[in-house]
């Protein structure tokens, strides 16, 4: 899940940064930047219509994505369509969003981009390795850019708003995104419902075979198939979930398309923003090399990336569709939705009076004690309650993780917020890449050893990051004490 973070003058949301003049601004000026009036009730209207669209798309997407690893286990296919996906993502970070936006405008970016979260839908009819992989190069490429795009249109709707009601900025954007956050966030329980309810097995059905227990949880070992085209006829289960998953994709590029008003930004694209260019990941690889506090948080970073692709890959495969059968895992990650949703909330709240120290620690205990129990642990299909439990402690440390890494980015790196986003991205992006590379070919167990091993490198980088700033501040404000004496 995207975490956004907005600072006024200039506006930074999770790395996309824009420069906006906009003191002054009357209603009349709100009109003339617009074809048509942008009335409160239009502003709202056009936040309602994003915020619809997303919910759309990714109730069918974050879905889908959790049953890769278990609806398309033959030849590795599920897991070679989301390793395309982040590896389509890095190019895409790094030389699209301003491209695209720049010639396109934000409204018709984000339909676009979208289409190719359709055309992922689409290919899981016919889930061979080269399809579903050209499909996931297309999620992964319209991502950047589409996000952005969101990010800017409904930024822009909160300066305009803000001046139309004389209202804080910051109060109307983080309103704005608050409002989207909050109905993105339950994409994960209808898209969860739906995988559940359709893929329900008929009571008489042949259930789970005993006899796999035992290869279940931390000694999984993902079988080499014979099938090398990697496809099986899909049951009429399955296609009939890609069908509603693929009308979700389609509604909602339909809903963007006809409903979300195009807009004029205060400061339109320069001509340089409208070409291919690599300044972007020069600035990236010069904050890498320049910045001691960038290259030790690049652990934690990637960390971000193996823990979400641990639970999306690994644990449903696993542990929860070995043992309790494929549709089980949209009711277990529902509870993981709600909970990482609910955290999410609330510690990004809590920060502020207690730091990130204490958030970090409680990730580290949390999702270290979690590995360690699922090494030791096996799955139980008559203790299903286990699966739940361990699905909703994973999510509050994937909340710490997301909000506090985010959150840290923004206060280190003020003065170069876009390159240090674009690190972000970069290396969390390659944690994930990474995880789905390996998982069809290594027992769970050594990705546990793997995940543990960046958990514990990660906050000893952090520890080091927080003892360099601590140490800093302390020698400004000595050096600003001795000042005032002198």
């Amino acid at each position: 899940m995207e975490k956004d973070k907005s600072q006024t003058g200039p506006e930074v949301i999770n790395g996309f940064e824009m420069t906006m003049k906009h003191d002054g601004l009357s209603i009349d000026d709100v009109k003339l930047s617009q074809d048509i009036p942008m009335t409160k009730l239009r502003i709202f209207k056009n936040v309602l219509v994003v915020s619809t669209g997303f919910l759309f798309l990714f109730t069918a997407y974050q879905s889908m994505a959790n049953l890769q690893t278990s609806l398309n286990k033959e030849a590795n296919v599920g897991t070679y369509s989301l390793s395309a996906v982040y590896a389509g993502l890095i190019v895409s970070c790094i030389f699209l969003p301003k491209f695209i936006i720049g010639r396109l405008g934000c409204k018709w970016t984000i339909p676009l981009c979208m289409t190719g979260y359709a055309a992922y839908m689409a290919a899981n009819f016919y889930a061979v390795i080269w399809l579903m992989t050209l499909a996931g190069v297309l999620v992964g490429i319209g991502a950047a850019p589409m996000w952005s795009a969101k990010c800017t249109y409904l930024t822009q709707l909160g300066v305009w708003y803000s001046k139309l009601t004389k209202q804080s900025e910051d109060a109307v954007i983080n309103k704005f995104f608050g409002f989207f956050f909050m109905m993105f966030q339950t994409s994960q329980i209808w898209g969860n419902l739906i995988s559940s309810t359709v893929l329900q097995k008929k009571p008489d059905s042949n259930e789970t075979d005993n006899d796999t227990a035992p290869i279940c949880g931390a000694e999984f070992l993902p079988a080499t198939e014979t099938n090398n085209s990697g496809f099986t006829q899909p049951s009429d289960l399955v296609r009939n979930l890609c069908i509603i998953y693929l009308c979700c994709a389609v509604v909602a590029v339909v809903i963007v398309s006809l409903l979300l008003d195009p807009i004029k930004l205060d400061q339109e694209s320069s001509v340089e923003d409208r070409k291919l260019s690599p300044k972007i990941l020069v600035a990236t690889l010069k904050h890498l090399v320049s910045s001691p506090a960038q290259i030790l948080l690049v652990p934690l970073t990637m960390y971000s990336g193996i823990e979400q692709a641990f639970i999306g890959g690994d644990y449903t495969q696993s542990y929860v569709s070995c043992t309790l059968g494929v549709a089980q895992v949209g009711y277990i990650f529902i509870c993981y939705g709600v909970v990482d949703a609910l955290c999410s909330f609330t510690f990004g709240r809590l920060v502020q009076y207690v730091g990130h120290m204490p958030f970090f620690a409680l990730a580290t205990v949390v999702h270290g004690s979690l590995q360690i129990i699922l090494l030791l642990w096996i799955p139980d299909p008559d203790t299903p309650v286990y699966y739940y439990v361990i699905a909703a402690f994973w999510g509050m440390g994937d909340a710490v993780i997301q909000t506090q890494i985010n959150a840290l980015y923004g206060a280190l790196f003020t003065e170069n917020t876009e390159a240090a986003f674009a690190n972000y991205r970069l290396w969390e992006s390659l944690g994930f890449l990474m995880c789905y590379l390996y998982q069809g070919f290594i027992r769970t167990k050594i990705k546990l050893y793997i995940a543990l091993a960046f958990l514990v490198a990660g906050m000893v980088g952090y520890a080091a990051v927080e003892v360099t700033e601590r140490r800093k501040q302390s020698n400004k404000a000595e050096i600003t004490s001795t000042q005032e004496k002198s």
